[in-house]
């Protein structure tokens, strides 16, 4: 029935939109997400204080400011109302900023959204003659943010069970991944080809595939891992349609129709609590990357996360079709963003964008595909760049306060590549990055929070709508 619902709730969608566009009430949604710890709580915090700071007249998005051709009047943050949905927890954030040692944010692992409503001179002269009628033009911001992890499931929905089984596999069987899944391995090849579907058997399967993915992601620093619910099942807890992973081609028994089932009512489920009622709702998208992180983690975490991506943009950028764009439904705009710009030197922020694009692929968008952008960006920055001696030489570093000691220090972060590093470049032993303390706010966030890059982003993502 979903599937029959969805043009039609489209169709009055898009009428929606048009009609608030007609009398000066535009509301743009824009999702934010991106591959496991890579800053969505940070993100949403900064780009909420910073647009209420430039709706007082502060120059905090210089760039959103230009792209919206000056016309930002005021910002507020829109009152909660009836949604079931849970709320983005702004300023329990922005009070963790502004604590004596300021503290980061808690990471969210559910939906979570927010609205702020920003006021804004008439762009023509037909708005000139609608504001003397209906009042101030408003354009209502909706932020989403939701799971990294589900975000993974987006290349699934167009996948088989054994399309999936056998993609899967593959990938655990590679490197690393293979010492931290080898009990799951062991009990998938060990299982006959007409396995019974026994509750118990599947439970236990399914118990050591979670173990190997918590394994890889939590020690091994790999970001790949489906379906993404196993990892974040959210607030409806390990339901049983959760209860399936995959089996080798020659595993054709009951268990392997049982476990099939399981896997379509998955990808059912996200498409109808999910997909279908959130993400396409949204126009636009941004995907935030900790690819330094990446980097660090060493050559198969850095191969990992350049396949998830690859993955996600593949499904992004081809995720219109004709009626989407006659009903206005649909990503239009993705920009893609490697996070934590801040703990490399300026003259290395390039190639961080470089890397990034490099991994997402340049692929020309098609008439019916979304853009896609590649940014550098810090959404809090709490470094400023410096110089040391490094082997007798001096060397671009950046300073900052480091969390564990509460003392400033300098970091040589290394070179960041161009585009995907050749075999060589992991020849040389890498540290783990620091975390560095965030600039501790005055007040409430109102005169902004100092950042690299988020007005780039926004005026690329939305400053068109505005």
């Amino acid at each position: 029935m979903a599937s029959l619902l969805s043009p039609f709730e489209d169709a009055l969608a898009g009428a929606e939109d048009l009609g608030r566009a007609l009398i000066g009430r535009e509301r743009v949604r824009l999702a934010v997400t991106g591959l496991s710890r890579a800053g969505k709580t940070v993100f949403l915090t900064s780009v909420i204080a910073n647009l209420l700071a430039a709706g007082q007249g502060a120059r905090t998005l210089p760039a959103l400011e230009a792209a919206a051709g000056g016309r930002l009047r005021g910002a507020r943050i829109v009152p909660a109302e009836t949604q079931a949905t849970p709320r983005f927890d702004a300023s329990g954030h922005l009070q963790a900023l502004a604590a004596d040692p300021p503290r980061w944010p808690e990471r969210t692992d559910d939906l979570s959204t927010l609205e702020i409503a920003l006021n804004l001179d008439p762009r023509s002269m037909l708005g000139q003659a609608r504001a003397m009628l209906a009042g101030p033009r408003r354009v209502t911001l909706e932020l989403l943010d939701y799971p990294g992890e589900w975000l993974l499931d987006l290349p699934m929905l167009e996948q088989s069970y054994a399309a999936w089984s056998r993609e899967t596999l593959a990938r655990l069987r590679r490197g690393k991944r293979a010492e931290a899944a080898a009990a799951f391995l062991a009990f998938v090849d060990a299982l006959p080809a007409s396995a019974p579907a026994e509750e118990s058997l599947a439970r236990q399967g399914f118990a050591l595939y979670r173990d190997a993915l918590r394994a890889c992601r939590d020690r091994l620093g790999f970001r790949f891992l489906q379906p993404g619910r196993t990892l974040n099942p959210g607030p409806r807890g390990e339901a049983p349609l959760l209860w399936f992973f995959p089996l080798p081609e020659r595993v054709t028994g009951d268990l392997a129709t049982q476990l099939r089932r399981r896997h379509e009512a998955y990808l059912d489920d996200q498409r109808s609590s999910f997909f279908d009622p959130f993400f396409r709702r949204f126009h636009r998208q941004a995907v935030l990357v900790d690819a330094l992180g990446a980097l660090h983690a060493g050559e198969e975490a850095f191969d990992d996360t350049a396949e998830a991506l690859a993955a996600v943009a593949a499904s992004l950028r081809g995720g219109l079709g004709l009626f989407d764009l006659l009903t206005g439904q649909g990503v239009r705009r993705v920009g893609f963003a490697a996070t934590k710009a801040d703990h490399v030197p300026s003259r290395a922020r390039d190639a961080l964008v470089g890397l990034l694009g490099d991994l997402v692929g340049r692929d020309p968008a098609g008439p019916l595909d979304a853009a896609t952008s590649v940014h550098a960006i810090a959404a809090i920055r709490c470094t400023e760049d410096d110089v040391a001696t490094l082997e007798g030489r001096p060397v671009a570093v950046v300073r900052g306060v480091l969390m564990e000691t509460g003392r400033s220090s300098k970091v040589y972060p290394g070179e960041v590549p161009l585009r995907r590093p050749d075999p060589a470049f992991w020849d040389h032993a890498f540290f783990e990055m620091p975390v560095f303390q965030p600039p501790r706010l005055a007040g409430d966030g109102r005169s902004g929070i100092p950042h690299l890059g988020l007005d780039t982003l926004l005026a690329k993502l939305i400053g068109d709508l505005l």
